[in-house]
């Protein structure tokens, strides 16, 4: 059986996001079966939706953000929450950050994230513990693109809120989505952000980098 990083290998080719071309990926494409696998597809390669394989628009925003703003994390200890392909944890890293750390509960996105660190020649922690309701030493928490879903919105924004009472700084990218409220946040900068009609209603997504308001 094909290991996770085989898998990858094999249904990726290393490209740049178009928001962010100073950063090297492991992408799925329209020439590889992973960019339109269902879930059968999915089920015999024992993955679940492989969203680390992906630049999400959110996440390329905020990705953009940094490198265009490094004294945001220049020197700090951050954490890349919801982490994916690993994308803005690595531009943290290319940003001077004194200590970086990427979390995602999914292990094959622990496997990309590997691989696209050592494309880009940084470094960073990887966590694959969840981490929502917990303390953590970090002072900066960089959210990439993960109001997608209702549930997971309602689970994480107070903890997100909770880490600003105690003096953190947060920031947000995302596209839009749905289940982010702008009530409490102010935006930061705008983007126009490709990414892809499969996993997406748009290949071109508005997407802006908020923080929450003082």
């Amino acid at each position: 059986m094909a290991s996770d990083v085989d898998i990858i290998l094999e249904n990726t080719r290393v490209m740049a996001p178009r928001l962010v071309p100073e950063i090297q990926l492991h992408l799925a494409d329209e020439d590889r079966a992973l960019y339109r696998a269902g879930e059968d597809e999915l089920d015999s390669l024992g993955l679940d939706t492989p969203y680390w394989a992906f630049a999400w628009a959110g996440g390329q925003a905020l990705a953009r953000y940094i490198l265009d703003n490094p004294k945001s994390v220049a020197g700090r200890r951050v954490l890349d929450f919801g982490a994916g392909s690993g994308l803005v944890a690595i531009a943290a890293a290319m940003s001077n950050a004194f200590d970086v750390t990427a979390a995602d509960i999914d292990p094959v996105a622990g496997q990309a994230m590997d691989l696209n660190m050592k494309l880009n020649d940084v470094w960073f922690d990887i966590e694959l513990e969840d981490v929502v309701g917990t303390a953590g030493d970090w002072e900066v928490l960089l959210v990439g693109d993960v109001c997608y879903d209702k549930a997971m919105a309602d689970r994480m924004l107070p903890w997100l809120h909770d880490q600003h009472r105690k003096g953190r700084s947060v920031l947000l990218g995302d596209p839009g989505r749905f289940y982010l409220p702008s009530m409490g946040l102010e935006p930061l900068a705008s983007y126009h952000a490709e990414t892809t009609g499969v996993m997406e209603d748009s290949d071109l997504r508005n997407a802006r980098v908020w923080r929450f308001a003082a």
